[in-house]
């Protein structure tokens, strides 16, 4: 039981991480967005800034998503769920598994992407010149995090029949 609670904190830690590090790439943006302007009012250029602010906001986006399923912010399917009754488990079963299969696949691919932007050193089109897959890792970094969030929440549901999501207004209104 003691290791339990020591994995849950380790993935919770690692969950608020990724979330940290997507308001990091956020801070990211903005400053891009104030040098941009710094750079236009001195009479300056700031090559491939766009280019920076989109490869931020790709890793902002992406180490998000483990936060935000961790803290029940996606978009879920409750009022279907509620409408279950007892049958909710089930239904609660089949969305993990469908949601834990398909983030798999898309980090097994997103990887495999990366790796061989890296072998086949890919460059991005932009004026940057940037090796397209160092923006690739946060892409792949984020999507390999949200996985193992679903595959968390999954194991979780089945050991102790509840995912450990807070649940969403629909829910709580609702008493359940």
């Amino acid at each position: 039981m003691a290791a339990a609670r020591a994995l849950r904190r380790i993935l919770d830690g690692v969950y608020l991480a990724g979330g940290v590090i997507a308001a990091g790439f956020m801070l990211a943006i903005l400053g891009i967005i104030v040098l941009q302007m710094l750079a236009r009012w001195t009479g300056q250029v700031f090559p491939g800034a766009t280019d920076y602010a989109g490869y931020c906001m790709a890793g902002a986006s992406f180490f998000a998503l483990a936060y935000a399923l961790n803290h029940g912010a996606h978009i879920r399917v409750s009022l279907m769920l509620s409408a279950l009754g007892r049958f909710r488990w089930w239904g609660e079963l089949w969305c993990f598994g469908i949601g834990a299969v398909t983030a798999t696949f898309f980090a097994r691919y997103a990887i495999k992407g990366t790796y061989w932007s890296w072998k086949l050193n890919e460059i991005s089109q932009g004026l940057d010149k940037t090796p397209v897959w160092i923006p690739q890792l946060s892409m792949a970094a984020g999507a390999v995090l949200l996985a193992v969030c679903f595959w968390d929440h999954l194991i979780r549901l089945i050991v102790t029949g509840d995912h450990g999501i807070r649940r969403d207004l629909v829910d709580q209104s609702r008493g359940e």
